[in-house]
């Protein structure tokens, strides 16, 4: 060691430790997209893309009106442009490649050197144009151009002084196009393939977390969710994610005439198909906004989300009474649903969240996740109480990894206790808690575990949950009889 004579400095780590922000409710969207209109395809199949804005999603995956087709262009819509949220991340399992169908020698006519093909999803790579039949393939940007029109069809037209001349009046094409119909639920559950390692589906969102750094706080897969089979894997994937984080899967109730098109079906239905989850939000029936069909799922996710900037990005306001952006409820058959005060309180009583016009316009109504009314468990069954336990879990998480293989000392425990009860101070200052602390308990760490390197702290959480049922008690009091003799 170096002789020294003076003054001297060194550092220590602060013994408070900063939390680090998780977004409460990053979305992750599992649908299909009409990635022909992307510029590359393929770029995002089987991959998650982190979206902050309209464009970005529409440049990389396409973008549709036919949501029945096409789901994630539901969720850019309404994230983007009806509630004006972000970042979104969404998942395509539509590829090109394998749901496909191929036209082969199509005649078409021509007029005024033009034609605009009637298939949507074309693959504009694939796409052969020729005089005749039996003739040589045209040559692209010589001969003709190609492009895709403002309704995401081909418009095929002749260039002067090509092949095509102003006497063609037909041409034969050849082309493969996208089959959305390809798609089926396996496609959306996904999984991990046993030889390549290849991850699809719903099992993409543990690549959520090492690809961008956020943790999900919301899983929905529209137009799919109400089947049982794809919502039973969206319950149990937001419990573990990546073996640490949890979330909360947004879910229709399948509102057809082989589901539940009546709100007093529903509860039988939710029951028999198992969507009684406390971390699965169950929605009936659909909506619309000027003649546009969506699903309650994606709308809900969406106002979620909004309710949550709104509130300093903290899950603690439910989004029950609050507006949705819409003007009808709706089957999926599109017959309109009206409900009720007390029609709504049925399914509100049964873990269903819905849509009424009651007050001030159409608002989100419901407060209760799947698991209601099975258990009143309140960190169970209030939506806003599951996603603070979710959201204050996902960032201790995050916050103290950097604490983990550091030597269990006093000073490991002081820091940890110290700075999360200044984080649980704070949040109940800002009263999205009613309290907490946390706790570093004798009888929770017996000696045999702390010689294994296991510590462990006990969190008390007071959460806020919503005021449901207010009453008022009026009375008639007589003592007002004397203001008549004043």
């Amino acid at each position: 060691m170096a002789y020294k004579h003076g003054v001297y400095i060194s550092e220590v780590a602060t013994s408070v430790t900063a939390p680090v922000q998780v977004d409460a409710g990053l979305p992750v969207f599992v649908g299909r997209a009409p990635v022909n209109l992307a510029a590359n395809p393929a770029a995002y199949v089987n991959k998650p893309l982190l979206a902050f804005t309209y464009a970005e999603a529409v440049a990389a995956l396409g973008y549709s009106d036919d949501f029945d087709s096409y789901e994630l262009c539901e969720a850019m819509y309404v994230m983007f442009k009806l509630f004006g949220v972000g970042p979104v991340v969404l998942i395509n399992v539509l590829d090109p490649a394998e749901h496909k169908e191929t036209v082969t020698n199509a005649a078409v006519a021509l007029s005024a050197g033009q034609k605009t093909l009637p298939d949507l999803g074309i693959l504009l790579s694939t796409l052969v144009v020729k005089l005749t039949e039996a003739g040589q393939p045209l040559v692209k940007d010589t001969d003709y151009t190609a492009a895709f029109d403002s309704d995401g069809k081909v418009l095929i037209t002749r260039i002067a002084d090509g092949a095509i001349t102003t006497d063609t009046t037909s041409l034969v094409v050849t082309y493969d196009k996208l089959n959305p119909a390809g798609v089926v639920a396996a496609d959306i559950i996904g999984g991990t393939d046993a030889t390549t390692g290849a991850v699809t589906g719903i099992e993409l969102i543990d690549q959520v977390f090492p690809k961008f750094g956020l943790v999900p706080g919301l899983l929905a897969s529209p137009g799919w969710s109400d089947q049982s089979g794809v919502a039973a894997v969206m319950k149990s994937k937001v419990q573990n994610i990546n073996s640490l984080f949890k979330a909360v899967a947004v879910c229709d109730i399948n509102c057809t005439s082989s589901g539940a098109d009546l709100y007093t079906e529903a509860y039988e239905w939710k029951t028999t198909n198992n969507y009684t989850s406390e971390f699965q939000i169950d929605c009936w029936p659909m909506v619309a906004l000027d003649g546009k069909k969506f699903r309650l799922s994606t709308q809900l996710v969406g106002l979620m989300c909004y309710v949550d900037s709104q509130n300093g990005d903290i899950p603690y306001v439910s989004p029950s009474n609050h507006s949705l952006q819409m003007d009808s409820a709706i089957t999926a058959a599109g017959d309109e649903v009206t409900l009720g005060p007390d029609q709504a309180a049925y399914l509100n009583g049964k873990g269903i969240v819905t849509a009424v016009n009651i007050m001030g316009g159409w608002k989100a109504w419901g407060n209760n996740t799947g698991i209601y009314p099975t258990s009143s468990d309140p960190k169970d069954r209030w939506i806003p109480v599951r996603r603070m336990f979710n959201w204050i879990g996902n960032t201790i998480i995050t916050t103290y990894w950097q604490k983990v293989d550091n030597p269990m000392n006093k000073r490991l425990i002081r820091t940890v206790v110290d700075s999360m009860n200044i984080w649980l101070n704070g949040l109940t200052a800002r009263e999205a808690l009613l309290g907490g602390r946390v706790e570093f308990l004798e009888s929770e760490n017996p000696v045999t575990d702390l010689m294994n390197g296991i510590v462990r702290f006990h969190v008390y959480l007071g959460g806020v949950v919503p005021a449901e049922d207010m009453e008022f008690v009026l009375e008639f009091d007589t003592r007002y009889f004397a203001a008549l003799f004043e």
